[in-house]
C-alpha cells in the first residue's frame, strides 16, 4: 500500500506548479519544483505540506493580499482532499498581519479542503477576535463552514494542539454549539458531537449541563447528544446514563456466560454468548457492552470497550445475546501473547468476566 506522503509527489507538484503559472505569469516554476522537492523522500506527510506553504512564501507575490487572490485561482481547480490543505497551511503561517482577509480566505478554502488546523494559530494568537468571526460562521449556508466553526475550536482536536482556553472556559464556545446542536448536515453533527465529547473530559458536568438543556425531541439533537456521550456511557457515568434515561439502580442477572474456546490463535475469532436476566418489577432501559483488556507489550493490560447493545428488558425478561471477535493485527493494535480478559458491561457496571489466552504463531 502507498504512503500516505506519497500524495506530495513529483507529479502533484509538477500539476500544481503548471496551476500556478495559469493563475501567476511571473510564477518561477522552475524554482518551486526545485525547492519543494530536494530530499523529499526524507520527508514525512505533513513535513511535505509544510515545506509546500514554506516554498510557495518563497515564490508567490511579497504582497499577502496578492497571494491569497492566486491561491484562491488555483484551488479551484486542484483535486479536493488532504493536499488541499496546504492552501490554508499557508494562511495559518503568514496571514497573522491580515485578519481580515485571512477569514475570508480559511472561509473560502475550508469548501475545498480543510481549514480547521489553520483556523486554530489564529484562535492561539487572538482567541476572542477569532472566536467570534467563528461564532458567524456557524450560521453560514455552507454546511463545510458550519463545521469549521465547530470542528476548528475542539478543545482536543486530532492532530493539533490542545485550546487551552476552551479546555479552561468552555463556555467560549456555547454559541457555536447551541447554533449546530440540530444541524441537518451529518458533517457538521458529527463535529458537534466530537466537540461535545473533547469537553466531556474536562468538564463533564458543564457538558451534560448544556445538553439536558436541549431538546431530544429533535432526532438531529438526540443524535448528537447520544454520540458525544458515548465515552461517559460506556464508563457508567450516572449522569450520562439520566439523558438517556438508562437505569441507574440496575437488577440484573447474567447466566450462562460462556466462551467457544479459552485459547485463540491470531487470526481466528473468539465466539461468546450470554443470557441477561432482569431482576426487577418494573421495565430496566439498559446498554450493553463488553471490554476486551487486551495484554501489551509489556505485559499489563489494556481495556477496550465494545457496543453490544441496547435493550428495555420489562419484568423477569430474559435476553440472549451472542457476540465473535476476530483477533488480527491492525496498524493501530497489535496482539501479544498471553492472557486476556473479557466482561460484560451493564449501565458502566461489570457484572461478569472470563479469561482468556492469545497465541501468536
Amino acid at each position: 500500500m502507498e504512503s500516505l506522503k506519497e500524495m506530495f509527489n513529483q507529479v502533484f507538484y509538477k500539476t500544481l506548479a503548471n496551476e500556478f503559472s495559469k493563475a501567476d505569469n511571473n510564477f518561477n516554476s522552475n524554482k518551486f519544483l526545485d525547492e519543494v522537492t530536494k530530499n523529499i523522500e526524507a520527508l514525512s506527510l505533513n513535513q511535505r505540506m509544510r515545506r509546500t506553504s514554506e516554498v510557495l512564501k518563497s515564490t508567490l507575490p511579497s504582497d499577502y493580499k496578492k497571494a491569497i487572490l492566486i491561491m484562491q485561482k488555483v484551488i479551484l481547480n486542484t483535486k479536493t482532499g488532504y493536499t488541499n490543505l496546504v492552501f490554508p497551511d499557508y494562511v495559518g503561517l503568514y496571514g497573522h498581519d491580515h485578519f481580515e482577509v485571512s477569514m475570508e480566505a480559511l472561509k473560502y478554502f475550508t469548501k475545498l479542503g480543510s481549514s480547521e488546523f489553520a483556523i486554530r494559530e489564529y484562535l492561539k494568537r487572538d482567541f476572542n477576535k477569532t472566536i467570534k468571526v467563528m461564532q458567524i460562521w456557524a450560521e453560514d449556508k455552507s454546511h463545510h463552514v458550519r463545521r469549521l466553526a465547530s470542528e476548528g475550536s475542539r478543545p482536543r482536536l486530532p492532530w493539533s494542539f490542545k485550546l487551552d482556553e476552551v479546555i479552561k472556559n468552555p463556555k467560549s464556545t456555547q454559541i457555536i454549539l447551541e447554533n449546530l446542536k440540530a444541524d441537518n448536515d451529518l458533517y457538521v453533527r458529527k463535529s458537534v458531537a466530537n466537540h461535545l465529547n473533547d469537553i466531556s473530559k474536562e468538564n463533564t458536568q458543564y457538558m451534560l449541563n448544556l445538553v439536558n438543556g436541549w431538546d431530544k425531541e429533535n432526532m438531529n439533537t438526540a443524535w448528537i447528544i447520544k454520540h458525544a456521550s458515548r465515552s461517559l456511557i460506556k464508563m457508567g457515568h450516572p449522569g450520562s446514563l439520566s439523558v438517556f434515561g438508562f437505569e441507574k439502580n440496575i437488577k440484573v442477572t447474567i447466566r450462562k456466560f460462556k466462551l467457544n474456546k479459552t485459547k485463540v490463535n491470531l487470526g481466528e475469532s473468539l465466539k461468546f454468548s450470554f443470557e441477561i436476566e432482569s431482576q426487577k418489577a418494573s421495565t430496566q432501559k439498559l446498554v450493553i457492552d463488553y471490554i476486551i483488556h487486551y495484554k501489551k507489550k509489556a505485559g499489563e493490560l489494556f481495556p477496550k470497550v465494545f457496543k453490544l447493545k441496547e435493550v428495555n428488558l420489562k419484568s423477569n425478561e430474559k435476553n440472549h445475546i451472542s457476540k465473535s471477535q476476530l483477533f488480527k493485527d491492525f496498524t493501530t493494535r497489535i496482539h501479544y501473547t498471553g492472557q486476556h480478559l473479557l466482561e460484560i458491561q451493564v449501565n458502566g457496571k461489570v457484572l461478569a468476566r472470563k479469561k482468556f489466552t492469545i497465541l501468536i504463531g
